[in-house]
């Protein structure tokens, strides 16, 4: 039997039935993705996927037309999956051109700090400061074809006027290499010949590494794809579940 609410004037209104509301998500669906069907992580999934795109924002919001992402909204994701139980482990998917260096470390360090088993895929490009957020993780893939810039810590367009503003890019320079020796198996001699290389790049200093390099460098754990970034960190999760078990016996 059809239902009927009645509004003040006391005219009868049919309220939406179910076959309107699925003929307004498959219209959504294709204006948005340009599919009818779209596949969707299941609801009892233990893994949860982050991706980090574009271009990273800091401080200074960049222009509309930009792929961004937004460091405000990033944190607090990282922040409720270490307290959220049903998330067993996180992976992050990356495909950026670098961007804010104090925004970047800062993801960086909360992904390094999550109690959580994470890894971490590099598809595109996972250029500048996109390099600390990718060796942050506990074990981590690139694509074969995915490439990362390695440079310098700079200021686009700026002159540096005073030795103290030198000496603070030094200083977070130096705290990018920290991080990353620290979190992956490349050593501060390598990482900084990398990073000060002549002629490698058009009108700048650094290196453009390309997939299987960046894990004979030592900055990559291994060279593959989804399946197999999936497939470690369910070995990963699973090795957890097996120490915590051991901890309960003893």
């Amino acid at each position: 039997m059809t239902e009927f609410t009645y509004q003040s004037s006391g005219e009868p209104q049919q309220e939406p039935n179910k076959q309107d509301a699925g003929k307004d998500s498959l219209v959504n669906k294709i204006q948005q993705l340009g599919q009818t069907n779209v596949a969707q992580m299941p609801a009892d999934s233990k893994i949860h996927c982050l991706t980090i795109v574009g271009q990273i924002e800091g401080h200074v919001q960049l222009p509309p037309q930009n792929k961004t992402t937004k460091y405000e909204h990033v944190i607090p994701q990282i922040v409720a999956i270490e307290q959220n139980p049903n998330i067993e482990g996180l992976l992050v998917i990356l495909n950026t051109v670098g961007g804010d260096v104090e925004a970047g470390l800062a993801i960086s360090e909360m992904l390094a700090s999550l109690s959580k088993p994470t890894v971490s895929l590099v598809l595109g490009g996972g250029h500048s400061i996109g390099v600390p957020i990718a060796v942050s993780c506990d074990y981590s893939f690139i694509a074969e074809t995915a490439t990362m810039t390695i440079h310098p810590v700079r200021l686009t367009g700026l002159v540096i006027g005073v030795p103290q503003t030198f000496e603070y890019l030094d200083k977070m320079q130096d705290r990018v290499i920290n991080f990353v020796t620290k979190n992956s198996n490349v050593t501060e001699e390598k990482f900084k010949e990398l990073m000060l290389s002549k002629g490698n790049l058009t009108r700048d200093i650094g290196t453009n590494v390309v997939g299987s390099d960046a894990v004979e460098y030592g900055l990559i754990d291994q060279v593959g794809g989804v399946g197999e970034a999936i497939k470690k960190l369910n070995e990963l999760v699973e090795a957890r579940h097996e120490h915590s078990e051991g901890k309960l016996l003893q």
